[in-house]
């Protein structure tokens, strides 16, 4: 009997620890999209003809010859954008005026046209080789308005932008992120092939995730002010938009019940203007304003993008480099006191390998989760003792698709829960700015979920 007994209890805690995770929830997010993700923050580089001129929309027609960096280093971008905490660069190769910062095929207008380096110089090689040296991520932008292209406006532009980009995805090693938009001219009319465009970016670098209003991978935001909506689902209902023609304040917020993963990322400049104008250099936004913007980007489920406009010496300036050294100074302050979590318990939980302990042990493969059918459910921080909080950071495990649609923050008070934070989604990373309270418990309780809530991280800190 005892016997039977003991093997009884050995199958049954078998089982338990045997748990199947939850089914994925479609839309989930492909293995490079996640890995996108994960990058969170990285620079946008203008430069061109434009930082010579002087403009911002340059028509086309300024020479050559005004190109021409008088001490271009692209390891100087690359060593400025490590060390300011970024995880890549994506240079704008042609912007709307045309000129090319590699020496095309396609068109006389480019560097090989200018007395830079005799013409024989190409700010993308020199790029991706300082990106490879630096270990960041290396991304290229070219619009697909071309203010100098003779072909522009006829149906043969089309398989000039086409060679280009094959130029681009062919010669410069892996490009992380293939970055186009729906600029077009205003009387010139052209009637892109997009989905052309997206194929044979695809064909060429299948893992490049492909930036749009209407993606394919990953989608704008819907402003150029670095902020997601308080409320931000990755999916999106993607049936029938296409650059350039998007619901710019749908953008902003995605759908909850979308059938595409589409996240967002939040382009914005550290300046006023894109491009470098010497007019600007006491304009670089404060530390207080780029705080505001991580906490409606990456604290909002979304990727931020931020600019910085190469000066004409082609360096990044030092009143850029400076606020940026700045910048990740602060984020580091804002998130160095983590609290200590003595115990981590739930209302619910899958089995022993989902428990609420997995949303605290730092392994980002680890989550706590519900049996199916529970999208409501809590999990109660102990600390062991009185600390001070103000943040807290929390993770949804978006490989199974996101699913909290809306929670709550209490803390433990005068014998019992005071709420103190509410709020919508999670996805994969959310930020929350709380007010200083001393507590020995907090409590996050996810009030409505598409399916059984799984977080992998869940921290609490003390921001100075």
């Amino acid at each position: 009997m005892k016997i039977l007994f003991a093997l009884s209890l050995i199958v049954a805690l078998s089982a338990s620890a045997q748990v199947a995770p939850p089914r994925p929830l479609p839309p989930v997010p492909s293995p490079a999209q996640l890995a996108w993700q994960q990058l969170e923050y990285y620079a946008f580089l203008h430069f061109g003809m434009n930082t010579f001129t002087d403009h911002e929309w340059g028509e086309g027609r300024a020479h050559p010859d005004n190109f021409n960096p008088t001490a271009f280093d692209a390891r100087q971008w690359a060593r400025v954008v490590k060390a300011a905490g970024m995880r890549g660069i994506i240079i704008t190769a042609k912007h709307h005026d045309g000129f090319c910062l590699w020496p095309s095929a396609t068109t006389d207008y480019s560097v090989k046209a200018s007395k830079w380096r005799d013409g024989k110089g190409d700010v993308l090689k020199e790029l991706s080789a300082a990106c490879q040296e630096f270990g960041l991520k290396f991304g290229v932008y070219i619009s697909p308005w071309d203010r100098n292209h003779p072909l522009y406006g006829t149906p043969k532009y089309n398989a000039v932008y086409k060679a280009q980009w094959r130029e681009l995805l062919t010669n410069y090693g892996e490009v992380f992120e293939s970055w186009l938009d729906g600029a077009n001219d205003g009387k010139k009319r052209m009637t892109y092939d997009f989905w052309g465009f997206f194929s044979t970016i695809k064909s060429l670098q299948p893992q490049t995730i492909i930036f749009s209003d209407a993606g394919p991978d990953i989608r704008w935001v819907g402003n150029e002010k670095g902020f997601a909506g308080e409320t931000n689902w990755s999916p999106r209902d993607n049936e029938g938009t296409f650059p350039g023609f998007a619901d710019e304040k749908q953008l902003n917020v995605g759908d909850e019940n979308g059938t595409t993963w589409l996240p967002a990322e939040c382009d914005v400049s550290i300046r006023p203007g894109w491009f470098y104008h010497a007019n600007e250099d006491d304009k670089v936004k404060s530390v207080e304003q780029l705080m505001n913007i991580y906490y409606g980007s990456v604290g909002r489920n979304a990727n931020l993008l931020l600019n910085l406009g190469v000066d004409r010496r082609g360096l990044i300036n030092e009143n850029d480099e400076r606020r940026l050294l700045e910048f990740k100074a602060a984020r580091e302050a804002e998130f160095s006191n983590k609290i200590s979590v003595r115990r981590a318990t739930a209302s619910n939980v899958r089995g022993a390998a989902f428990n609420a302990a997995k949303a605290v042990d730092d392994n980002a493969q680890s989550y706590w989760a519900t049996t199916d059918g529970v999208t409501e459910a809590a999990l109660e921080l102990d600390f062991g003792a009185e600390v001070e909080l103000n943040r807290l950071l929390i993770q949804e495990h978006i490989a199974l698709g996101q699913r909290v649609k809306k929670f709550s923050v209490s803390i433990w008070r005068n014998g019992a829960y005071e709420n103190i934070a509410s709020a919508t989604t999670i996805g994969y990373k959310r930020l929350l700015r709380l007010p200083l309270v001393k507590t020995n418990k907090l409590k996050l309780t996810i009030e409505a979920a598409k399916a059984s809530p799984m977080l992998n991280h869940l921290a609490v800190y003390r921001a100075p």
